[in-house]
């Protein structure tokens, strides 16, 4: 199953980066894609919204939610 979500504060490959590995971290089956002109985190392999959330969270950014 993919999501896709809303993230907040991400503006540069090194955020993206962040937020791809702090998935990964939480999920090690995670497939993760970053969308920073939209901040937009696409998320494959994952069924728990809130371990994104926690993710994202951890990593210093904003989740806003599922688009």
């Amino acid at each position: 199953m993919q999501k896709t979500y809303r993230v907040d504060g991400m503006s540069c490959g090194g955020c993206s980066s962040s937020v791809e590995q702090a998935i990964k971290a939480a999920a090690p089956g995670a497939e993760v894609s970053v969308e920073l002109d939209g901040g937009l985190v696409t998320v494959s392999n994952v069924d728990d919204d809130a371990l994104v959330e926690r993710a994202v969270e951890d990593a210093g950014f904003t989740f806003v939610g599922q688009v």
